[in-house]
């Protein structure tokens, strides 16, 4: 039974993903969230290259977290992000919060992003 869940999983995801793309110009920004961490990147598809990351994990934004398992903690990253993409000019995104709900931390981290000037 478990590898019939596993197959409808991975056929959900792929056609979840095939039509979110990104590109050079609008770059896909991809979420991940475990259960103590968050993860965002700006991932251009066409050549296979992370253009800009971000997570729970930096040095940096860590220091300014107390847990970095909430929603704050999402709200931090999505605005660091933003930053780091607005450095190499990028403006538009294509969001992807994978097979996850827009719920919770996942929903933070492209309303920091946004209010830091990106366009979804």
């Amino acid at each position: 039974m478990k590898t019939k869940l596993k197959k409808l999983f991975v056929q959900e995801k792929k056609r979840y993903l095939k039509k979110i793309v990104g590109t050079p110009e609008k770059p896909r920004l991809s979420v991940y969230r475990s259960h103590k961490h968050i993860y965002a990147q700006l991932i251009d598809d066409k050549n296979a290259q992370t253009l800009a990351f971000s997570s729970s994990l930096d040095k940096e934004l860590s220091k300014t977290i107390e847990n970095t398992a909430n929603q704050e903690a999402g709200k931090k990253v999505g605005q660091d992000l933003a930053k780091k993409a607005l450095q190499k000019q990028i403006g538009k995104v294509v969001f992807d919060r994978g097979t996850r709900p827009y719920h919770g931390r996942i929903k933070n981290v492209a309303e920091g992003a946004r209010e830091q000037g990106l366009i979804f």
